[in-house]
Parts: C-alpha cells; sequence; structure tokens
C-alpha cells in the first residue's frame, strides 16, 4: 500500500489514539493489529478487570445488605454470567475502536506486522497472505505481556497469568499471588469477594510500591482486614505439585513457609512485547526494559518511532494514549509533550486508590520543602451514606503554598476524584486557589476541598490542627 503517511503497529489505547489524531491531521494512515482492536488494555487488562471489579464490588454490598436494612434470603455466584457480561462489555467496547478507526478513514489490516526496513511494513495475516506497506514513517505500539519470573514450578497447570486469571470459570477455595503491585492487588481484593482465601507474596517492604507508604500501609490493614493475607519482604522459592494441590515454597524475611492452593497468579510485572517485530533486522536499538526513543519518540531509525508500553518507560494505557497523540503530533511540526510529572494512577481495589504528583518519600528524598494535610472520608456525608467512608485524601504542598506537590486518595471512588487533582495540579493552582473552589453538597470531592483547606487552617468539618 503506496503513499501512506503513518503505518501504526498495535491498536491498543497508544496505537488507536496515535492513528486518529494522525488522521485528524491529514495523515493517511493505516494500522496493523494481530488480535483485536483495544489491545491489552481493553481485551486482557484495565476493562474486562474493572468488569470483574464491579462484580466484585456487589458481592460486597451483597454481604453487607443486612447494613442497608435489605434482608436477602440466599444467592450465589454465576461465573458463566460474570464471564458473559465481560466478554459483551470487552466486544462492545473492541467494535467502538473499530468503528472510530474507520470513521476517521484509518485503514486496519488485521496480521502480524513485520518492520522490515525504515518505510516498509509487512503484515502477515492469520490465513498467511502476506501484504507489503510502504509508507513515510512506522508507529511502534505494540504493548506489553506478563513477564515470568525464574522460579522452578512457574509451567506447572494452575500456575496462572493475569489474562488467564480474567477467563476464570471457577473460583478456587485458596489462591496465592505472586506479586503485590497493581495487578495483584486488584486480583487479590477481586478473588476474595468471590469468595477465594488469598495469600499475597510481596517481595517489597510495602505493596504497590511506587505509592505514598502512608496510603498503601493504610490499605494493607484495609486489605487484611477483608480476609487477604499479605506476605511482604517475602520470596517465592518454587512451586510444586501435591496431589490436587499447588505448594508454594516461601522464604518470608527467613523463616520458610509453604502455602497450599488451587492455584498461582504470577502478577510479578510486564515487559515489553516486540515479538515478530524484527527490532534487530531493521536496526532499532533497544534494551530488556524497551524500544529507545528521543524526545519525539523517534527511535534510532530515522522514520520508526514507538510509544506506550513497548518503550518500557510508564506503562499504563492513558500514558500510551498521550504520548501517541504527542508523537503524532510532533510529527506534523506541533510542540506539544506530555508531562511524566502529572500522571495520575489508579488501582481499583476495596477501597480504591489514586495518586498524582509526589508522595511523601520523594518529596523528602528530592529535599522539597512541604507540607502535608489529611481527610478522612469517615467525617463525608456522602460517604457515610454510601456505607463506604474508610480511607482519607491526602495532600502534600510546598511549604510556602505556592502550589500542590501531590494528592494520594483511599476510599470510594478514588480514580473519579483524583482528576479534580489533576486539573488542579496542571492548572498550577496555589493552595488559596485550589481551596477557593466551590464544593457540592453532600459530594465526594468535599473531601478533597477540606483537606486542602486545611493547608490553610479553613477547614470547617474538621477540628483545627496546632502548630500548622
Amino acid at each position: 500500500m503506496a503513499g501512506t503517511d503513518l503505518v501504526v503497529i498495535g491498536a491498543g489505547p497508544g496505537g488507536y489514539v496515535a492513528a486518529i489524531r494522525a488522521a485528524q491531521l491529514g495523515m493517511k494512515v493505516v494500522i496493523a493489529e494481530k488480535d483485536a482492536c483495544g489491545g491489552t488494555c481493553l481485551n486482557y487488562g484495565c476493562i474486562p478487570t474493572k468488569a470483574l471489579y464491579k462484580n466484585a464490588q456487589v458481592m460486597g454490598y451483597m454481604d453487607r445488605s443486612r447494613e442497608f436494612g435489605i434482608e436477602i434470603d440466599g444467592y450465589r455466584l454465576d461465573m458463566e454470567q460474570v464471564q458473559a457480561r465481560k466478554n459483551k462489555i470487552v466486544k462492545t467496547l473492541t467494535g467502538g475502536v473499530e468503528y472510530l478507526l474507520k470513521s476517521n478513514k484509518v485503514a486496519i489490516e488485521k496480521g502480524c506486522a513485520k518492520i522490515i526496513k525504515a518505510g516498509l511494513v509487512e503484515v502477515t495475516g492469520k490465513d498467511g497472505t502476506v501484504k507489503r506497506l510502504e509508507t513515510k514513517r512506522i508507529l511502534i505500539a505494540s504493548g506489553s505481556k506478563s513477564s515470568r519470573l525464574p522460579i522452578e514450578g512457574m509451567d506447572l497447570e494452575g500456575v496462572i497469568t493475569s489474562k488467564e486469571a480474567l477467563d476464570m470459570k471457577t473460583v478456587p477455595e485458596e489462591i496465592v499471588i505472586i506479586g503485590g503491585g497493581v495487578i495483584g492487588i486488584e486480583f487479590a481484593g477481586i478473588y476474595q469477594s468471590f469468595g477465594a482465601k488469598v495469600t499475597v507474596v510481596e517481595f517489597m517492604p510495602h505493596i504497590i510500591p511506587n505509592v505514598d507508604v502512608e496510603i498503601t500501609s493504610r490499605l494493607k490493614s484495609l486489605l487484611e482486614k477483608r480476609g487477604i493475607s499479605i506476605m511482604t519482604g517475602s520470596k517465592v522459592e518454587k512451586i510444586e505439585k501435591k496431589g490436587n494441590n499447588l505448594s508454594v515454597q516461601v522464604d518470608a524475611g527467613g523463616k520458610k513457609q509453604v502455602l497450599s492452593c488451587g492455584q498461582v497468579l504470577v502478577s510479578t510485572g510486564r515487559e515489553m512485547d516486540a515479538d515478530g517485530l524484527n527490532l534487530d533486522g531493521a536496526g532499532v536499538r533497544y534494551d530488556r526494559k524497551g524500544i529507545k526513543v528521543d524526545e519525539n519518540y523517534e527511535t534510532n531509525v530515522p522514520g520508526i518511532y514507538a510509544i506506550g508500553d513497548v518503550t518500557g518507560r510508564v506503562m499504563l494505557a492513558h500514558v500510551a494514549s498521550e504520548e501517541g497523540k504527542t508523537a503524532v503530533e510532533r510529527m506534523a511540526g506541533e510542540k506539544t509533550e506530555v508531562d511524566y510529572s502529572l500522571i495520575p494512577n489508579s488501582i481499583f481495589t476495596f477501597p480504591d486508590v489514586s495518586s498524582i504528583g509526589l508522595s511523601e518519600e520523594q518529596a523528602k528524598e528530592q529535599g522539597i520543602e512541604y507540607i502535608t494535610s489529611k481527610y478522612q472520608f469517615s467525617g463525608n456525608g456522602k460517604a457515610l451514606t454510601m456505607g463506604d467512608a474508610e480511607g482519607m485524601v491526602k495532600v502534600i504542598a510546598a511549604k510556602d503554598k505556592s502550589r500542590l506537590l501531590g494528592v494520594h486518595i483511599i476510599g470510594p471512588n478514588a480514580s473519579d476524584l483524583i482528576a479534580e487533582a489533576a486539573i488542579a495540579m496542571n492548572g498550577m493552582f496555589t493552595v488559596e486557589e485550589a481551596a477557593g473552589v466551590m464544593h457540592g453538597h453532600p459530594t465526594l470531592s468535599e473531601a478533597f476541598d477540606e483537606a486542602v483547606s486545611n493547608l490553610l487552617g479553613k477547614a470547617i468539618h474538621m477540628p483545627p490542627v496546632k502548630n500548622r
């Protein structure tokens, strides 16, 4: 296909967004995808996980129905229906992505892409037919895949990744989750709500590294209160088959333990997926972490670009989307950029956790003078009416109150509430300006208002803080 301005490899949240934005800028675009449109996020990650999360949340409300004055005499989880609902949501969204691409006149080529050289891509369809695409530029957005640790027994039946966990037909009585990062903790909440006994084994001293430690410590306590066992500072050494179960050998800070379970979920991170792209043959430079790019997202080979997880920088869907837009805008001569210091990050667990900006630990490491404020959801009327008042909003600000440095939320709808902090921080609001925004009542957003106002000694619904 000659005369193409851009070939995008991968129709995930980075690739399809880049393709549509490029088309808006007047480019003739082709996108190549070996699987369904939407990539890992839509098909095997963000969306299906959140569908199961909602099922788990409903189960939680069912378990607490008496608290709301509702008597329920018996109910059960129908995994077939759970999966049908999840699959319907995914199908709706993948179809939507295809529609958006086509409506923007982006040509879709289904098959495995191989970069022959700059300006030339081959796409091999499932039927074996090969199509050659000549293009001015190539954008690699092939995403990532689950990484596996070199632990004996990782190939045993019953040892799964997040991809298999999303298609669970039955819920095991007991499951061990290796890795207490975002993926592991989200699945811990889902499996526990579905009735499994869950143990999380995390090598680091805290779950969900890179999130404010006060927040993750609070989350760990709340998850343990729900019945989830969390072993931090622990290492899985070996997995063995013992009858119908799996035996997981763990070194918990020098103390050996053996955990018996029906399934082991490996959620120890992700690595770039460049299978079949022929990076070496095309001369594209990369290392174990990912493809190397410059400020324009261009690789060492002129005309070949890369964005998203495949670069190994920040593996989040919305970051890939922003990088995709920025990359093609820069191709068109626009000088846009991604602010990597202000990336909202959310963990969908029980309760939700979301953050943006610096953690308190990072502020200390950078030698920044700062002040903090916290407001508990137990004092928020809307949270109390929801029966979901665990958690808090924590705000970190410059000591001179000239700007907000970081906002961390653990509690109801944290993933939505963090957007207000993102707007305030992107807008470079001072503490005074952020506190001057009127909030509706009764809303969860009032918790953010109270936390910010408290930095000025103006919070109404909490006792005054001495020596501010």
